[in-house]
């Protein structure tokens, strides 16, 4: 499949089961996310893959945060937060190390790391494994990046969440017409 198909085909997954990636497979679209554009090359990724057991220390991080949040939650709502993550067999959470880099802003260290994910998403997808970018307020606490084993400065740009694809949300074709203007 040429790029521009791979794009085209792209389509988040709306449901993931079993079997997740195989290590090799992993490893290549871990890999795929080194290789996106990074100014500077200072490499601002990193890649937590939690899978397994592992999963419910996310679920119970999801959780916790919930918990903080006014109006109190009910217990059915704090099960949702920590059964979230076990809804695909492997998730990779993507973050940004930033480096103090005068010709280098932050963002640009973020936008790559964006870059990254959707390298990965290609990959995943080129593998024939299905994949969801997701985020919400646990990629933003820094209570969720401790678990991680991140700094609370570090930002997560996405939960990649992979698996055996059960259902895909492809996305409406659209019409560039109304993004594009020329000067």
């Amino acid at each position: 499949m040429n790029v521009l198909d791979a794009i085209d085909a792209r389509a988040s997954a709306v449901r993931l089961g079993e079997p997740g990636p195989r290590p090799e497979h992993l490893a290549r679209i871990l890999e795929a996310g080194t290789r996106a554009p990074d100014h500077g090359r200072l490499s601002p990724w990193r890649f937590i893959v939690i899978e397994g057991a592992a999963r419910e220390v996310l679920g119970q991080a999801m959780a916790e945060l919930r918990r903080s949040k006014a109006p109190p939650p009910s217990e059915q709502e704090l099960a949702r937060e920590r059964e979230k993550p076990l809804r695909a067999p492997v998730i990779v959470a993507v973050a940004a190390k930033i480096t103090a880099n005068e010709k280098v802003p932050a963002v640009e260290q973020v936008v790559a790391v964006g870059a990254a994910v959707e390298n990965m998403f290609l990959a995943a997808q080129a593998l024939g494994y299905g994949a969801m970018w997701k985020t919400g307020a646990p990629a933003y606490d820094p209570s969720v990046k401790k678990a991680l084993g991140l700094d609370p400065a570090d930002h997560i740009v996405a939960f990649l969440y992979l698996g055996t694809a059960l259902g895909t949300a492809p996305r409406r074709k659209e019409d560039i017409s109304a993004f594009v203007r020329r000067l």
